[in-house]
């Protein structure tokens, strides 16, 4: 399944990159959400994301990797893939972009692909997942306003 996001921020993309750190995936992570961040070392190639979940009372251990980065003129991005996933997860990946669209303004893309065991569960998380994700264009918006 898919699920993608756009939004768009009125900062350079240099100045967006820069700011994609700890303190923004503590942003970003839902009020709701009973997540504990147990490792966050950055967003370039080989750095790892490890995550303790709370879902229905019983932990969960998410650990993600970035697989690859890329920076130029026109883009700033990463990758991470799911490396261990809770369940019903049983493929993660999400490639993060930023990308320039004028001097001074740039947007964030969320492009995310996610498997289960079936078709069933896809379709089951679905609408968890983007109620997630739903919530990140208004927060972007929020965090990168001054």
């Amino acid at each position: 399944m898919k699920l993608y996001f756009r939004t768009p921020i009125n900062q350079t993309m240099e100045s967006v990159a820069k700011r994609f750190d700890i303190k923004l995936f503590k942003f970003l992570s839902p009020e709701f959400s009973a997540v504990k961040i147990k490792r966050f070392d950055g967003c370039l190639s080989g750095d790892e994301i490890h995550l303790d979940l709370s879902i229905l009372g019983m932990h969960q251990e998410w650990v993600s990797v970035i697989t690859s980065h890329r920076e130029d003129a026109q883009e700033w991005s990463f990758i991470d893939e799911g490396k261990i996933l809770p369940w019903p997860l049983k493929r993660w990946h999400h490639h993060h972009r930023v990308i320039k669209t004028s001097e001074f303004r740039c947007e964030i893309i969320d492009d995310i692909h996610y498997e289960c065991p079936n078709e069933a569960l896809e379709k089951f998380i679905y609408p968890v997942l983007w109620s997630v994700f739903a919530l990140r264009p208004g927060r972007y918006k929020n965090f990168f306003r001054n």
